[in-house]
């Protein structure tokens, strides 16, 4: 079974600065994470190995610092990893991201490719039902629990607003998956030294055969016009005392904004 494990490396959320030129997100020399949605379909892809065996390889578009996420992958069990880094695919869009991950994982062949529903920086959820339009196959999003994995076949629980599905798919077929769906492993020392040993295959637009028109800021069918912060509300008040006394007063307030 080859499972492809897709992450991103994103700025800790308490260090995001954008750049006003490009509207883009400045990572250089900011504290980065594994997207916390991403852990969850990587300890999903082991999960999944340690039932049927197979291999899991990790990929990731970005510069060359994201190979520290890609190290971590491989100390949580990651059997192999890829990273997809060049000048080309700076400033991608989901849909040039997609492009461009997908045509790593036609390279590499793969029978379930996982993703996490969204990255905590852009909160699309995009890039996972995109790569399966252009791989051609199958997906399958918000997934809450692998019911069973057979050689050709998947059985996974959907969630929905009120419950969830029960879907069966064919393979190959490409599912993200929501943090309900297991609790990520930590890294063991002895998978921390071989991580740092580890060979980080790297590729770019030739070794895709990808087409540079549709890759990074050129290849981009959306561009972000304008960042703003939101302004900053200061009239607040906290409201004191008992959970009745909390409604009253509430009550009172919204009868003076007229509110009610």
């Amino acid at each position: 079974m080859n499972i492809i494990v897709c992450i991103k490396q994103v700025p800790d959320t308490a260090e995001v600065r954008i750049n006003p030129e490009t509207n883009t997100l400045i990572r250089d020399g900011v504290p980065s994470i594994i997207n916390p949605y991403d852990t969850h379909a990587l300890e999903a892809g082991l999960q999944i190995k340690e039932r049927v065996g197979g291999k899991v390889t990790v990929i990731t578009m970005g510069p060359p610092q994201a190979e520290t996420a890609l190290r971590e992958a491989l100390s949580m069990g990651a059997d192999d990893a890829l990273l997809l880094t060049d000048k080309a695919f700076a400033g991608s869009d989901t849909w040039a991201t997609s492009y461009t991950l997908a045509k790593a994982v036609e390279k590499l062949g793969a029978d379930i490719i996982l993703c996490g529903k969204q990255a905590i920086d852009g909160d699309t959820a995009q890039v996972g039902p995109e790569m399966a339009e252009f791989l051609n196959i199958p997906h399958i999003a918000y997934i809450r629990k692998i019911e069973e994995v057979k050689a050709d076949s998947i059985r996974v629980q959907r969630l929905m607003d009120e419950g969830y599905d029960i879907v069966e798919s064919s393979l190959p077929v490409l599912l993200t998956v929501v943090k309900e769906l297991n609790e990520p492993r930590l890294p063991s020392l002895k998978g921390k030294m071989a991580a740092k040993k580890a060979e980080i295959k790297k590729m770019g637009p030739a070794d895709l055969g990808a087409d540079e028109n549709n890759l990074g800021l050129k290849g981009s069918p959306t561009q972000v016009k304008n960042i703003f912060a939101p302004e900053a509300k200061k009239d607040r008040k906290m409201l004191e005392g008992t959970p009745e006394q909390q409604v009253d007063r509430l009550i009172q307030e919204l009868r003076r904004l007229k509110c009610v």
